[in-house]
């Protein structure tokens, strides 16, 4: 456990209906301090000491009076608290200075929240963010150990050590071969991604560092579950110094040849295709997405590796139960996305368009806020949204995926709000979190047009 001093009381948000928690009284804004006299440093603590039958709390309520709280419960009971954070001690904080991170290569001005650089494996673990490794001393690998935390989740970039210091801009990142053989001597798993800068880590670096990850992906318990290959993703703001240079479509495809044929090769030796590449390059290189069978289990989804494969299939699916021949009254609406998808999402395009009445546009645009020239969706700013949709006739309605917005809220990276676009264009902003609601948003009732701008969701 860490010291107890740099620990601070978990602040509870939420109290689950019918719950252990409520049943026995908690309530949003009081603060746990200890279960069983230990204090959990973080959610990883708070699940493990939880699993006890027994429990005693210590808790402070708003008034900063203490409680001591006891409960009897069965073993895999969930107490139904949720925290304001998951990290009780404090984030562990990136010591690399990779030229490539997106978080230097944001603007400056922006909420403080944006320029923390986390490199903290309790994330990686509890919601698959990407680590390096390079910051961790022995008690956090102890603890990893004990805890059996796998998989995590760990940028490789390159495992030749030269090339990974050059990357990392830090001694330590040479230490990775070493460190992946600690994981497969503990039967310990991570997900690897590769994010490819050229000339760099291209080219033979990226076949060595593929070939060197396969070494540890075999076994029952394989060190290595998965690789994903991600091109770099460059910003007009990133540092002048930085010796990158932004992915071509001729090195798109070389990338893909490249990959594509040691993927033949795992699959003969694993009988899976073990490392993936990101549908960025697909659509960096004028190709088709591949077909859904290519993905196997889409191990790397979070990391853009078959998200829009993905996406199609579940558009498909969905659209088949929920897709009507016509609706009443008819509408236009205006589908704001990046126009990196705009030929992947043509099909959508054609589906909805076949409904009786229903005509939607896309809007895909590159994000000049961050000076490219393709862009994702996700990472458009309010600024680039408002900038593209002026001037237009934009229908009843405009559609924006909540991708794009601050995680629970209708904000931008650029603060640029859900409200502001609102107001700008006199239209209502209808906010689709997935493929059902996308569905709903365009052939839904006309009473979703009057959104709650409180809601995320219609």
């Amino acid at each position: 456990m860490s010291d107890r001093t740099a620990i601070r009381p978990a602040i509870i948000t939420q109290v689950l209906p019918d719950s252990i928690a409520e049943e026995v009284g908690f309530e949003i804004g009081d603060r746990l301090v200890a279960i069983n006299d230990i204090r959990p440093r973080d959610l990883i603590d708070y699940r493990y000491l939880c699993a006890d039958e027994i429990l005693k709390l210590e808790v402070l309520d708003a008034t900063g009076e203490t409680h001591v709280v006891e409960i009897e419960k069965e073993f895999d009971d969930d107490l139904g608290l949720e925290f304001e954070t998951a990290l009780f001690d404090g984030l562990i904080q990136c010591n690399n200075r990779c030229p490539f991170c997106f978080i230097d290569q944001k603007p400056p001005g922006m909420r403080d929240t944006l320029y923390l650089k986390d490199d903290d494996y309790r994330l990686s673990f509890l919601y698959g963010s990407y680590l390096t490794l390079t910051n961790l001393p022995p008690r956090e690998w102890e603890r990893i150990e004990t805890l059996r935390l796998s998989p995590l989740y760990v940028s490789i970039h390159a495992t030749d050590s030269e090339t990974r210091i050059r990357l990392l801009k830090n001694p330590r990142a040479g230490q990775i071969l070493e460190q992946l053989q600690w994981f497969q001597d503990r039967r310990l798993q991570i997900h690897a991604q590769v994010v490819v800068c050229p000339g760099i880590n291209d080219g033979k670096q990226l076949e060595k560092t593929l070939l060197d990850l396969a070494e540890f992906g075999s076994g029952d318990v394989p060190a290595v579950a998965s690789v994903a290959v991600v091109p770099v993703g460059l910003t007009r703001f990133r540092p002048p110094e930085d010796e990158l240079v932004p992915v071509t479509a001729e090195k798109a495809r070389e990338a893909i040849g490249q990959v594509r044929s040691l993927q033949a090769q795992f699959r003969d030796r694993f009988g899976s295709t073990f490392a993936w590449l990101a549908d960025e390059w697909f659509l960096l290189a004028g190709e088709n997405i591949p077909s859904a069978k290519e993905y196997e289990d889409y191990p790397q989804i979070d990391n853009g590796v078959g998200s829009i494969r993905q996406f199609l299939e579940q558009f498909d699916a969905a659209a088949n139960r929920l897709l009507p021949q016509k609706v009443t009254p008819p509408r236009r609406l205006s589908w704001v996305l990046g126009n990196a998808v705009e030929t992947a999402f043509q099909p959508i395009l054609d589906r909805f368009n076949a409904v009786e009445g229903l005509e939607v546009n896309a809007i895909a645009i590159a994000s000049e806020f961050w000076g490219q020239t393709i862009s994702v969706t996700g990472v458009l700013a309010g600024k680039d949204v408002l900038n593209a949709l002026r001037g237009r006739d934009l229908g009843d309605a405009i559609v924006l995926p909540t991708v794009m917005l601050k995680y629970g809220e209708t904000r931008f990276l650029d603060d640029v709000t859900v409200g502001d676009i609102e107001n700008e264009f006199g239209k209502p902003v209808l906010l689709a979190n997935g493929v059902e609601e996308l569905i709903r948003c365009c052939v839904g009732r006309r009473e979703i047009f009057n959104l709650n701008r409180d809601r995320l969701t219609v």
